[in-house]
């Protein structure tokens, strides 16, 4: 068989039913050969967007996913979806189509070195010189995105390599010398963890993106019950554990729960378990790191102490290490403890029920009201996506994941991520329902993929909160450049009722927080697809009153 055919039949062997992309001449070959293939094809209206949808697709899956382009600048609009799911850990293989191999460094017609521009936001990268490596190097970016931490890997194929023919033979194991993932935990560090926790008086286990990666969110839920240690999450963790839990103490960092932060503060082992902890989590690590013992639990080595400094370093798979720590019986009395959480938490809840959502004006509508409505509304296993700005921080303290997803861009922070996302998502899980939000600044950055959604009548629900402006950047640009406001305004449309209707998409503009209870039925009771506009205070902020957007006091 030839090369394309090959790539196509490696991919069928690894059970991939679906991928996104966007064909281009270098990589026509290896479409062609998908035309014979049950793979089902997902043709995005932008490269970035099939790699944001191959993240969604691969984030319920827990699998890696597949995202395709042609050569030069189709390639190269893969870089920020490659960034966005390397920075997340998110499992993907990103092929490419290259030109002739024999034009390679002579700066032909879309040539472009994307092994090379892709280095710093890949895990790995292959160019293939000769098709016969291609079973051997599918096998193994298989192998790579989905073990140990997960990321993506990418697949260079000149246009040539895939004419080429060769005997097929696709290997059952891989071996790669100096690849061997760390997944059980050294066994003392393992017991000095669990006497650590049997010593403190406050522990707190701190959860983050890693706990998906890892298929371990039922491990935790279990550890933190079995042995009563409370959790916060990070942004990327929210959901591992139900909102509702009662040792689930929130989200923390800038623009977390208070009393989540104050648990930080307070604890005297803080257990982190698949976070890196960026400055968006702990703004200020060295006060932290004098007051309390730090346990960091990671697959990837490099990522421990990168911003906390760390008392008992433990490598390992989060899941792994917690039946190790179970089995280690780490039993402490933390009654005091939790009883001091809980009533930072009611005070907290107290005060936002006064503050926060009672509102006189019907103009605009409070959006963190609207999440914690809409998620009461949702069903139990439902996948929430956001997108990045206000609209993610509003979602992220006021939904109620119960057994469900709740989808983001933690550490890239892309705009215009959460509809093809919410699109892969689909994909991956059709019988559960799937909630995109975004504000319209990023609306506008991917609203061409409702075309997509139109297309293959793939049903999400999108939410836009409608400000009229860049709302994270202006409430900086208030708080920090004396309300110097500048290249923010989002004056000049679109209209967002006349884009739904020339995708074919029912609309409904919710602009009076009288109806607000209607308009979530609604949207939630319609059959397919439903675009939701919601208009929100273009003053609106995402922090309480006094408080930075940064973390700070104004």
């Amino acid at each position: 068989m030839t090369g394309a055919q090959a790539m196509v039949k490696c991919l069928e062997l690894e059970n991939i039913g679906v991928i996104f992309g966007y064909p281009g001449a270098a990589i026509c070959p290896f479409y062609d050969s998908l035309y014979s293939s049950h793979i089902r094809h997902i043709l995005t209206r932008n490269e970035q967007n099939a790699g944001h949808a191959a993240s969604g697709y691969a984030r319920v899956t827990g699998k890696p996913s597949v995202c395709v382009a042609t050569s030069g600048p189709g390639a190269t609009n893969l870089i920020t979806a490659m960034a966005t799911a390397y920075v997340d850990s998110i499992p993907l293989v990103v092929i490419t189509g290259q030109v002739s191999s024999d034009l390679l460094g002579r700066d032909v017609f879309q040539e472009v070195d994307i092994t090379g521009a892709a280095e710093p936001f890949t895990k790995y990268s292959y160019l293939v010189k000769d098709a016969k490596d291609l079973p051997r190097v599918f096998k193994e970016a298989f192998y790579i995105a989905s073990t140990g931490r997960k990321g993506p890997v990418l697949i260079d194929v000149p246009v040539d390599i895939q004419r080429q023919e060769i005997e097929f033979f696709y290997p059952k194991q891989v071996d790669i010398r100096g690849y061997k993932p760390t997944y059980k935990g050294h066994i003392m560090q393992v017991k000095r963890v669990a006497q650590a926790i049997k010593n403190a008086k406050r522990p707190l286990l701190c959860i983050g993106g890693g706990v998906f990666a890892a298929g371990a969110q039922k491990a935790v839920r279990s550890f933190s019950e079995e042995f009563s240690i409370p959790v916060v999450s990070t942004l990327m963790g929210i959901g591992a554990m139900p909102t509702a839990h009662p040792l689930y103490f929130g989200m923390l960092g800038n623009n977390g729960k208070k009393y989540a932060n104050q648990a930080v503060q307070e604890s005297d082992l803080l257990i982190i378990m698949g976070a890196r902890v960026g400055d968006r989590a702990v703004s200020r690590p060295a006060l932290l790191e004098h007051t309390t013992s730090i346990i960091h639990i990671d697959i990837d080595p490099a990522e421990i102490g990168k911003n906390l400094g760390t008392t008992i370093p433990l490598v390992g798979d989060v899941g792994q290490v917690l039946e190790q720590l179970t089995q280690q019986n780490p039993q402490g009395e933390y009654t005091q403890w939790l009883a001091q959480l809980e009533e930072w938490r009611l005070q907290e809840q107290t005060k936002q029920k006064e503050e926060l959502f009672p509102r006189e004006e019907t103009k605009f509508i409070n959006p963190r009201e609207f999440f914690n409505q809409l998620s009461f509304a949702l069903e139990e296993d439902a996948v929430f996506v956001s997108d990045v700005g206000q609209n993610q921080m509003w979602s992220a303290t006021s939904m109620v994941i119960k057994e469900g997803r709740f989808l983001t861009t933690g550490g890239m922070g892309t705009m215009g991520y959460a509809l093809p996302a919410a699109i892969g998502a689909k994909l991956a899980a059709p019988d559960r329902q799937v909630i995109a939000s975004c504000g319209d600044g990023a609306f506008q950055m991917s609203m061409m993929e409702l075309a997509t959604v139109n297309q293959h009548q793939i049903p999400i629900k999108l939410i836009v909160m409608n400000n009229h402006c860049l709302g994270m950047v202006r409430e900086v640009q208030t708080v920090s450049y004396h309300d110097r406001q500048i290249a923010v305004d989002l004056a000049g449309g679109p209209q967002i009722e006349k884009i739904a209707k020339a995708y074919d998409i029912p609309f409904l503009r919710l602009e009076d927080a009288r109806k607000m209870e209607g308009a979530i039925k609604e949207f939630i009771a319609a059959d397919g697809s439903f675009l939701l506009e919601c208009m929100v205070d273009p003053r609106e902020t995402t922090v309480a009153e006094g408080e930075d957007v940064l973390g700070g006091r104004i």
